[in-house]
């Protein structure tokens, strides 16, 4: 069946969308720091092309992703549930349900959430899919490209890791 025959749903109720099978794309040193987060990848269940979106629960202790930021990518979040902290570059700050936080490519402020809190957060992350996108991971020994399609890790000295 090619991309065109596909059926999309018209409308789901979010949190219902499977959860992702895969806790992180990461090499297993780092994948193992993603417990207690749970993924649905909504805009894939539409097909969307252009830019993807996410609703993500966060258990107690979690972390979104490990604090980064993109050269080609822009990403946006909005919290529905619950009161994370958003740790950047400069500085830490508690959202609560009904705030959001927009992270333009190539500033160079790291980025991601923790739950520091006793309930569960939810939130919603969109991303644009730019080709050729570059991560960098300030605080980790790990970098990533993605091409054609795939996201590619190696260490900062470009060692590939085993």
């Amino acid at each position: 069946m090619s991309e065109n025959e596909l059926i999309y749903p018209i409308a789901i109720l979010g949190i219902n969308a499977s959860p992702s099978s895969v806790k992180s794309i990461l090499p297993a040193e780092f994948a193992n720091r993603f417990e207690g987060r749970d993924k649905r990848r909504l805009g894939d269940l539409f097909g969307l092309k252009n830019f993807g979106v996410n609703i993500v629960k966060l258990q107690p202790g979690a972390i979104s992703s490990l604090r980064h930021y993109h050269e080609t990518q822009d990403e946006f979040i909005y919290v529905l549930e619950g009161s994370p902290t958003l740790n950047t570059n400069g500085e830490s700050t508690k959202l609560q349900p009904g705030m959001c936080a927009g992270f333009k490519t190539g500033t160079g402020d790291a980025h991601h959430l923790v739950n520091k809190t006793d309930e569960i957060v939810l939130y919603l992350e969109v991303g644009d899919r730019s080709p050729d996108d570059k991560v960098t991971y300030p605080d980790e020994d790990l970098k990533g490209i993605f091409i054609e399609g795939a996201w590619h890790f190696t260490r900062k000295n470009g060692q590939a890791f085993e």
